[in-house]
């Protein structure tokens, strides 16, 4: 099973009297990268919501985000810090008796200082709570990889078609390599007859330099590697895992053999095809980096 690292989810449920709110969404990384925005006072769900993502989702950089309303009545207390203010006051106080100023700001003026007034959340049962995050996560996990499932068997069935076009491209390659050792064996002979004319020609030599030659040339051991690497290739693509990681591996390998191949070519139409085989590696290249 193939899936996207993109993706994106929301779920949305009202629970015990708090409307909360899950939105999961990823793009492509190399490994799992978490990040999230809520309100400070719900932090301490940030870590079992990292856990229980991460359990789905095993590479792609997650963003999720938290909100939570009350919806019933308000659970946030503001609290007044008296003897702060009373601190303040005085020491304003003082400064205006020094200066000959009038008497300083009102209670309104006070309360702005820091420390003065502060909003605190009011006990609630964190338990519950947790427990009511985490199914409108597992609602957004679901929406999530459904998305990710679906663009997953868009990029399979594209990797797929490039695999089949490689291996078509190999057997061509198969067909035409032999030719070359007949034809540098022809071009060889040609070219004593033309230097040494009516001498006798040592066919034994020619043919000598000619397996020589097809034995510096011969690609047999790279195009069955790359047979073997497609084989495998389609094997993880329709296997349970997601081994994103391990297609990483057999696409370079896939590319070391046909620079092998190139390398190894002085033929014209080898190189080509060669070319033509890199084109669907990089292609490849491109849509497994967006498999998980």
């Amino acid at each position: 099973m193939v899936y996207s690292m993109t993706g994106y989810g929301k779920g949305n449920a009202v629970l015990n009297g708090k409307d909360i709110t899950v939105e999961i969404k990823s793009v492509n990384h190399r490994y799992f990268e978490y990040s999230s925005r809520m309100s400070r006072f719900f932090s301490f769900l940030d870590d079992k919501i990292k856990k229980q993502i991460n359990e789905t989702v095993s590479r792609g950089k997650v963003e999720m985000s938290l909100t939570i309303k009350t919806v019933e009545q308000s659970d946030t207390v503001v609290e007044a810090d008296v003897a702060l203010a009373k601190s303040y006051y005085e020491a304003l106080c003082a400064i205006s008796e020094e200066l000959g100023l009038e008497k300083p700001c009102d209670v309104n003026a006070i309360s702005r200082y820091e420390g003065v007034l502060t909003q605190n959340k009011s006990e609630e049962d964190a338990e519950q709570l947790a427990a009511d995050v985490s199914s409108v996560v597992a609602m957004a996990l679901e929406e999530f990889v459904k998305m990710k499932k679906a663009e997953g068997e868009k990029l399979y069935d594209d990797v797929m078609g490039r695999l089949a076009a490689i291996e078509n491209i190999v057997g061509e390659i198969e067909t035409i390599a032999p030719l070359r050792t007949q034809k540098y064996q022809d071009r060889l002979y040609q070219k004593l007859q033309t230097i040494l004319q009516d001498t006798q020609i040592d066919s034994q030599r020619i043919l000598t330099e000619a397996a020589i030659f097809a034995d510096k040339v011969a690609v047999d051991e790279e195009t069955v590697r790359l047979r073997s690497h497609i084989a495998q290739y389609r094997d993880i693509l329709n296997g349970d895992a997601r081994q994103g990681r391990k297609l990483d591996f057999l696409t370079q390998e896939l590319n070391r053999e046909a620079n092998t191949i190139g390398s190894k070519s002085n033929d014209l139409e080898v190189t080509r095809r060669v070319v033509d085989i890199k084109s669907e590696i990089e292609k490849i290249r491109e849509q497994i980096q967006n498999m998980e």
